[in-house]
């Protein structure tokens, strides 16, 4: 009988990278601990918008690689993505949790502090972009994941709170391929209009990875 093929679980996503180069991409990937694979399960069983273990890598070794000991999170939903940040600022390093949902930070708290992370984690409730304008310190990341329609608001806000040299990440930038259709709706204009931002701005130098759903790296020059 023929194998029976993997339901691929919802974070994981599809359609940007050949479907058996995504496979073998996740394949590769390492098994995570107990705290991130229960999120990751409870992620595919609720429908909980999560970067999933592929960007996470990749955003942990974005820190890494610019020695970032602070990280604004924007849009944190459960923590999955703020546990990646806050391993790799390591001990001194702080990440800014925002969520709107108070029951998303709830559940991110109890993760936190099984993860052993909570200590190197800020936790905020509301608006991220009202959150974020209420700093006036420059961070080395900022990690922008919330409303898609929001996405050009968040770069004119993020810019000044950013050092020099530090990097401004966004999640989504290819949006399914719906970047690349014809007769966008309203939320892939926001997109369309914020990738032609990040891509002409002189204050920026940006690449975006076609992993996942696409995650645009923009380091401040």
């Amino acid at each position: 009988m023929p194998k029976s093929k993997a339901i691929k679980p919802h974070w994981q996503m599809s359609g940007i990278t050949a479907e058996p180069v995504e496979d073998y991409l996740y394949s590769m990937l390492p098994p995570r601990d107990e705290v991130l694979t229960k999120m990751e399960e409870e992620a595919a069983r609720r429908k909980i918008p999560i970067v999933g273990p592929a960007v996470g890598r990749i955003l942990h070794q974005l820190a890494l690689m610019i020695g970032a000991k602070t990280v604004f999170e924007m849009g944190s939903a459960i923590g999955y993505s703020t546990i990646w940040w806050a391993r790799a600022v390591g001990t001194g390093g702080l990440v800014f949790y925002t969520d709107g949902d108070r029951k998303n930070a709830e559940e991110a708290r109890g993760y936190f502090e099984k993860a052993g992370v909570a200590p190197r984690i800020n936790m905020s409730t509301g608006d991220a972009l009202e959150l974020l304008s209420e700093h006036k310190q420059e961070f080395d990341i900022i990690f922008n994941d919330v409303d898609k329609e929001d996405y050009p608001r968040v770069l004119r806000l993020a810019l000044p709170r950013l050092r020099k040299g530090g990097l401004f990440v966004t999640d989504n930038v290819l949006w399914s391929g719906r970047v690349a259709q014809n007769n966008p709706d309203k939320t892939t204009k926001a997109i369309l209009e914020f990738n032609h931002l990040l891509y002409s701005s002189p204050d920026l130098f940006t690449t975006i990875l076609p992993i996942r759903d696409g995650v645009a790296v923009a380091v401040k020059t």
